[in-house]
């Protein structure tokens, strides 16, 4: 499963405006689990197994959580049983076609 978030405070930016000390925590959280991540400048995808990921994705917004009193997250989730290895394996099929 490819799960793909976002998760940011509402209403909790700093002086500068950023968002990115809560960011940070989040993906701190996606980290330190263990599981395969990639982050980019709009989503973190992490993949795994179902609760695993929900967990990863609820302590990251917990860890947000605590920049402001309100919490945005957009969730995009790939569930295909029996495959692994897709955070890397998806880009390299669509390499293939572009070569």
């Amino acid at each position: 499963m490819l799960v793909a978030f976002s998760v940011a405070p509402s209403g909790g930016a700093d002086e500068t405006g950023s968002v990115a000390k809560a960011v940070a925590a989040a993906i701190e959280v996606v980290r330190s689990s263990g599981l395969p991540n990639r982050t980019d400048a709009m989503f973190t995808t992490i993949e795994g197994e179902w609760d695993e990921c929900m967990d990863v994705v609820k302590r990251a917004t917990e860890a947000v959580g605590a920049f402001g009193p309100r919490v945005s997250l957009v969730l995009k989730a790939d569930i295909r049983p029996g495959y692994t290895g897709e955070l890397d394996g998806k880009l390299a099929r669509l390499e293939q076609h572009l070569s």
